[in-house]
């Protein structure tokens, strides 16, 4: 078990600096920020000066090494845009994507095994039909869209939510749904999958045989041994959404990473892109690894395949 968790913590942080290598390469392409923090018209002893302060003219080797560092000690710097550390502002922001992410995955997950679970329970019905098709149509469904619709519908017309914005319960219903839809739809079709698969298997026949009730053969017996891949699927969405949030809260206009990844892009604020991307990608590469330690728990057979 040491030996599986040590490899799969030197995978992490090979991931790690493979990671802190791509956000400087692509924050880099956005341009040059000295434009967009100086007003219009701004010399090019300015600009120069400007470029010279933020350590900009240097050579990209020099600033790679020197972003390295700062990555490896936490510290990437002051944000162009907002003068305080980078750092500090992502992790200011860090509660309300993990309180979103948080609740969407729960609803979305408890949903989409209860889903799941009739599905395969009630198989070539009508339930099952009704299942699959709302699976796929949530599937299918833009985020955005879905977003939009569910505003013009509850807030617009209905009035019984607020569009956007923070400050009460309310407001975490509109993207809490958006987002819980896309990972119930995932969640019930593995999970209707995976039941299907074990419902052959010979426990699942003594069971029957001793004259166990259909709910408790699928609740206490099957669901229990098919939650494995479910439970490696449920650790992907929640990374997914960790950093994936971005259109949810824009739209929402919620106060979490995703959004301020999205202003920092736009103010090309090299710091602000450099420490939220990298405090999320971490997150969710320790999402994966205790997603697969645990994975490696209920099934001892992946530890002995490394």
């Amino acid at each position: 078990m040491a030996k599986y968790i040590l490899s799969r913590l030197l995978e992490a942080v090979v991931a790690v600096f493979g990671l802190v290598t791509l956000i400087f390469l692509v924050s880099r392409l956005l341009g040059d920020p000295v434009s967009l923090l100086l007003p219009q018209g701004a010399s090019a002893g300015d600009l120069q000066a400007m470029r010279e302060q933020l350590g900009l003219q240097r050579p990209l080797p020099e600033q790679y090494l020197r972003f390295l560092g700062q990555a490896l000690s936490g510290d990437f710097g002051q944000s162009f845009f907002y003068q305080h550390s980078a750092m500090r502002i992502v992790l200011e922001r860090m509660p309300a994507t993990l309180l979103l992410a948080a609740l969407s995955a729960l609803f979305g997950i408890i949903g989409g095994c209860l889903a799941g679970m009739i599905a395969a329970r009630y198989r070539n019905s009508f339930w099952e039909f009704l299942v699959l098709t709302c699976a796929m149509l949530g599937q299918a469904t833009p985020a955005f869209w879905l977003a939009i619709m569910m505003i013009l519908l509850f807030s617009v017309d209905l009035g019984w939510l607020p569009t956007g914005g923070t400050g009460s319960p309310l407001h975490l219903v509109l993207p809490t749904a958006v987002m819980s839809i896309f990972v119930a739809a995932n969640i019930s079709r593995l999970f209707r999958s995976s039941l299907l698969d074990v419902m052959s298997e010979d426990y699942v026949r003594t069971a029957q045989a001793k004259g166990l009730s259909p709910r408790v053969i699928m609740t206490w017996h099957m669901a229990r041994n098919a939650m494995l891949p479910v439970v490696t699927l449920s650790g992907l969405l929640v990374g997914e959404m960790l950093g994936g949030s971005v259109v949810v809260e824009t739209i929402f206009s919620w106060p979490g990473v995703g959004r301020l990844i999205v202003e920092a892009v736009a103010n090309r604020d090299f710091p602000l892109i450099q420490a939220g991307v990298m405090v999320v990608s971490c997150l969710y590469l320790l999402v994966s690894l205790a997603v697969d330690l645990l994975y490696s728990l209920l099934d001892p057979r992946v530890r002995q395949t490394r």
